[in-house]
């Protein structure tokens, strides 16, 4: 009866796994043959797995250390996978005393030939960002999973989970398709399975695993195929700083050192200055590193080997099990800035295409370059970080349309930020924004004032760097971070129960649905003409009030003209003329009007104007 029970138990499918009741994980639970980088760490968890020992029978597959730790209940094995080893399955055998303890059957799979090639997110591109538990509920079945911790729903609050899912984005990539976007970025859809306020995603408990609300791993990986068949991109974002409290690697920490432990409960001061300031004590620079970010986000040791194995390697699976195009990496300042550059030479060794852009929510442009690649700001190191989110330009463009015109205010502001992008090795790789999910939405920020609304729609779709948009600012979406968190309220129309539709224009009232055309007419222009791409950028210095930019190439130049005075102004183009030269013609992209005699142009009070010259 035993034997045969034995062999009922191995016989058990868990994932990937044929194990005895004591194995409980082995991550990555697979891995593909023929990865650049021949090293593989694997974690294994299990009641007193570190007492056994470990065999491994496979050609091109060898097992060259078992590394026991603090925790007898985990094993980190170091594999070392040939260039020619073979797709497959190959068993690996725990003992102990002599007698079988468990057995796995791991699998390398082949790598996909046919998949997009990890393409990468650049300053072509259109980045939308949804918040998918409150965008739209392709499935109201996962609503609820009672053996989570988390089981509140509730649309009325902020802060329990609404009910959005994976699947019902996918069925909106028609509307998105039609806005212009050509790359989703999802706040974090692993796991989030604390007990309250989960569904942002930010304090992910798994890091292999879709969280079941959201849907499945198939359905994010399906979703990702689906973006791709329309031309969209797909960004996945990472937490590197923290954990949630709820990770199974938190509850029964591997190493002593697993996290930052500190005598009693200590938050990060959030002060970036400590990376560069060359007067900064080391007492100042623990407590922003190594201070938690909150109660329930426990600050991962990012110098602990095994961490740094364990975060870069989930992160490698999820660019070859989904097909991505690019990273948003949470919180980047209050990350070990060498480790940061070590993830990032790792990530680029695998994949040379793949892009990446943290979040520096930081005040100062050199504060912001300090954290991107390149050191010309004698950084001491290179970071690797392609760009960042660019909060800087973020705030000129909020001045410019809401400040008086002076030395170094109102549109001034703005140019001055841009005059700054020496600094940076590429700011074309910035992410350039007018609103996200922990800020004011931007409708609500220029006092819902529609033509200064138009006018920074046409600022980011038209300056340099990658636009990046935030959920429902197309349709006029208002409200204010502080203090009731309004800024994730639902998208209308996402939710069967939902009475009005913003998703279609007949759900949408006539001022949202000028503001819906004037986004689509806008981004579908960039998308189809490089110059608001790819174009070099001319600045002039900014004069009574009015900004003067332009974006130009081989084949088309386009002028952009921003009045961010309260009232109407004239301006004379004499001293553009170094760009100008001899075209004296212009059509505005928004209306397709022909202006014939541009030596003289009115612009109305707050208005950007976008003129393609002729």
């Amino acid at each position: 009866m035993r034997k045969v029970l034995f062999l009922l138990v191995l016989a058990i499918p868990l994932g990937l796994v044929a194990q005895l009741p004591k194995l409980e994980r082995i991550e990555p639970a697979f891995w593909w043959a023929g990865m650049k980088n021949p090293k593989l760490q694997l974690l294994v968890r299990g009641k007193d797995i570190g007492k056994t020992e470990v065999k491994i029978s496979h050609a091109g597959v060898t097992l060259s250390k078992v590394n026991q730790v603090d925790n007898p209940n985990y094993l980190f094995l170091d594999l070392l996978i040939s260039a020619d080893a073979q797709a497959g399955k190959f068993e690996i055998l725990f003992s102990q005393n002599g007698k079988k303890y468990a057995q796995y059957s791991y699998e390398l799979k082949a790598r996909n030939a046919s998949q997009q090639q990890f393409q990468g997110v650049t300053n072509k591109d259109f980045i939308y960002l949804i918040m998918p538990d409150r965008f739209a509920n392709g499935d109201t079945k996962n609503d609820v999973i009672k053996a989570m911790n988390e089981t509140a729903l509730n649309r009325d609050s902020m802060y329990y989970r609404h009910g959005g899912d994976l699947k019902g984005i996918a069925s909106k990539l028609d509307y998105l398709q039609e806005l212009g976007v050509t790359a989703l970025w999802l706040n974090p859809v692993l796991e989030n399975n604390q007990p309250k306020t989960s569904y942002h995603g930010y304090a992910n408990t798994e890091n292999y695993k879709i969280d079941p609300r959201f849907g499945t791993n198939e359905d994010y990986r399906q979703l990702v195929a689906d973006c791709h068949q329309r031309g969209i991109k797909m960004i996945k974002d990472l937490v590197h700083n923290h954990f949630g409290t709820e990770h199974f690697t938190i509850k029964d920490m591997p190493t002593k050192d697993w996290v930052h432990q500190w005598p009693s409960y200590t938050k990060t001061t959030y002060r970036e200055q400590v990376h560069f300031d060359p007067y900064a004590a080391k007492g100042d620079k623990d407590l922003m590193l190594n201070g938690w970010f909150d109660r329930h986000m426990p600050d991962l040791n990012q110098n602990n080997a095994f961490v740094k194995n364990y975060l870069t390697q989930s992160h490698i699976w999820w660019i070859e099990y989904a097909d991505l195009d690019g990273f948003r990496l949470d919180t980047y300042a209050y990350n070990d800035a060498k480790f940061m550059a070590e993830w990032g030479e790792r990530i680029m060794e695998e994949y040379p295409k793949f892009t990446f852009f943290g979040e520096t929510w930081v005040h100062g442009v050199p504060n912001q370059a300090f954290f991107t690649k390149g050191n010309k700001i004698n950084q001491g190191l290179d970071t690797r970080l392609q760009g960042v989110t660019d909060f800087q330009t973020l705030w000129g463009i909020n001045e410019a349309l809401n400040g008086k015109f002076g030395w170094t205010d109102g549109v001034v502001r703005l140019y001055n930020t841009l005059t700054n992008d020496y600094l940076y090795e590429d700011a074309t790789r910035n992410v350039v924004f007018l609103d996200n999910h922990d800020i004011s939405r931007f409708y609500s920020v220029v006092g819902e004032d529609f033509e200064k609304y138009k006018s920074g729609i046409a600022w980011l779709l038209t300056t340099r760097g990658i636009p990046q948009f935030y959920y429902g600012t197309e349709i006029l979406m208002k409200n204010y971070a502080n203090p009731d968190g309004l800024v994730r309220s639902d998208f209308s129309g996402g939710w069967p129960s939902d009475k009005l539709n913003k998703f279609v224009s007949s759900g949408r009232t006539e001022k949202e649905n000028e503001a819906f055309n004037y986004v689509k007419k806008l981004a579908n222009y960039r998308k189809n003409n490089e110059v608001l791409q790819t174009g070099k950028m001319m600045q002039f210095i900014p004069e009574d009030g009015i900004y003067v930019y332009f974006r130009y190439n081989n084949d088309k130049k386009i002028m952009m003209v921003m009045n961010g005075n309260a009232e109407a102004k004239s301006l004379k183009t004499a001293r553009f003329k170094e760009m100008i030269l001899d075209q004296n013609k212009a059509k505005n992209v928004i209306t397709e009007e022909v202006l014939n005699d541009i030596t003289q142009i009115n612009i109305p009070a707050k208005t950007t104007l976008v003129l393609e010259l002729q």
